[in-house]
């Protein structure tokens, strides 16, 4: 049995700022109109695998059950209580399938890379399934197109194919430019993907020689799980426990049984805004262009608008990204570092390194659109059939206004509707709940007042969604 693991748990801090901690890359339609977790999971169709295994960090979960069910597919979801790197990730998933089938093969690919040429994907696999099935541990490794110094490098035993796996010699961290110059000219070195195809059980065995203690810890936690509405979660504690490490460390660097395929598909790990211009259409003054943007005298840059016009005129070989409630604006040359500036948000304390202004929910999502003194706005929409928490607040009063569809409103004792055009209040330590019992999106104004507006001032009492 073929059992897909997609690994998608990463956080994506290089491109702030419309990937951020709590909806990083992975979910967001970066390269097209599906997000990046879609477009890996459609690169398994034509294959016709056993249904997936999802690793994501608990804070993305819902994220990960909603575009499930706007796709239509069926996965294992399992839950990381912490990010530990890809060797445990992929032991959790390793167990998860062996308990399908003690003689699963797994192909683990992480959810935010780019495939332009999916059929090269699966011719690949061909080649990769002989090897594995013979216990070998096979990496695809990317065909190099230029002395790239930002990709660690796989040097293969003998010249690489993408026939056959062949053993791998070494594996080598991201070089200098006249170093990655000599790994081009050569011939014999592949860029590291981060893709596997193995037996569950080799790896595992594998795990258990090179880091038994982390295999201990990581079974444990599996041992643990319990299912959790369309999720499986891990005992938290055992698995905090284990070190963080990746397969490449782990794993990879030290066995024998190491092979890599090559593989030419046009892949990217979208790992920098300079990436995303690389892969990007592009006009004629190599400008790549998204949303309402208009230029002049402009070549070489990267321009998205996510919510407004921006205009640019007479620069070069600029980044400029437009969000609702952040600009960035670097050069070219400074991609790796826009990582610092999330990283400066966090130690402030500021929410743009973690939330956007629309803040997704598992019932739907709410955008703030202005907030002041003792008072904010917000437009919530809620899925039909989505239902929030019964809840009260110690510091605020709500407003509630429907601009859309129909509410089923608690409030108190009482229960009623509003229409499109109705509002109601809901006076501060009210117990209320707001649920969409209709079949298009519930869209209402929320007016907040009081003394304290922040999103921790919940009290909630039922939960469908299993939140603390």
């Amino acid at each position: 049995m073929l059992i897909p693991v997609v690994l998608a748990g990463g956080s994506g801090t290089r491109l702030w700022p419309m990937s951020r901690a709590s909806h990083p890359k992975q979910f967001l339609p970066i390269t097209g109109a599906r997000s990046m977790l879609v477009e890996t999971l459609a690169r398994f169709e034509g294959v016709t695998p056993a249904s997936p295994i999802i690793v994501c960090q608990e804070a993305h979960r819902f994220l990960v059950a909603e575009q499930l069910r706007e796709t239509g597919c069926s996965a294992d979801i399992l839950l990381e209580p912490a990010m530990r790197n890809t060797a445990p990730a992929i032991a959790l998933a390793a167990l998860q399938a062996s308990s399908r089938d003690p003689n699963a093969l797994i192909w683990v690919l992480p959810a935010d890379h780019v495939i332009a040429t999916p059929a090269a994907l699966i011719q690949a696999l061909a080649p990769a399934q002989v090897a594995a099935e013979q216990g070998k541990l096979v990496t695809f490794g990317v065909t190099p197109t230029r002395a790239e110094t930002g990709y660690g490098y796989i040097e293969a035993s003998e010249p690489p194919s993408v026939d056959n796996a062949v053993p791998i010699k070494r594996f080598v961290e991201k070089p200098d430019a006249e170093t990655a110059q000599a790994y081009l000219a050569s011939g014999r070195y592949l860029w590291n993907s981060g893709m596997f195809l193995m037996r569950a059980d080799r790896y595992l065995q594998a795990l258990e020689q090179q880091r038994p203690a982390m295999l201990a810890a990581v079974t444990k936690a599996w041992e643990g799980r319990r299912a959790d509405l369309d999720f499986l979660r891990v005992a938290g504690d055992a698995f905090v426990a284990c070190d963080a490490e990746s397969i490449d460390c782990a794993v990879m660097e030290n066995t024998m049984d190491a092979s890599v395929v090559s593989l030419d598909a046009g892949w990217s790990d979208v790992g920098s805004w300079q990436s995303l211009w690389e892969i990007s259409a592009k006009d004629e003054n190599d400008n790549a262009l998204r949303g309402d943007v208009i230029v002049d005298d402009v070549t070489g840059s990267l321009i998205h608008s996510d919510s407004r016009l921006v205009a640019a005129v007479g620069v070069r070989d600029l980044m400029v990204i437009e969000t609702p409630d952040a600009v960035m604006v670097a050069h070219r040359d400074a991609a790796q570092a826009v990582k610092v500036i999330a990283e400066t948000l966090k130690r402030q304390g500021r929410s743009e390194w973690d939330q956007h202004r629309r803040v997704h929910r598992p019932w739907g999502s709410y955008d703030g659109v202005h907030a002041a003194e003792r008072y904010q706005v917000k437009h919530i929409r809620v899925t039909p059939g989505g239902r929030l928490s019964l809840q009260k607040h110690l510091h605020r009063a709500e407003h509630w206004i429907v601009v859309q569809g129909t509410a089923r409103v608690t409030r108190g004792d009482e229960t009623f509707l509003l229409e499109e055009n109705q509002s109601t209040y809901i006076p501060l330590g009210v117990t209320h709940r707001l649920e969409n019992p209709g079949k298009i999106q519930l869209e209402l104004i929320e007016v907040q007042s009081g003394s304290y507006l922040g999103e921790d001032d919940i009290e909630r009492f039922d939960d469908v969604y299993h939140r603390d």
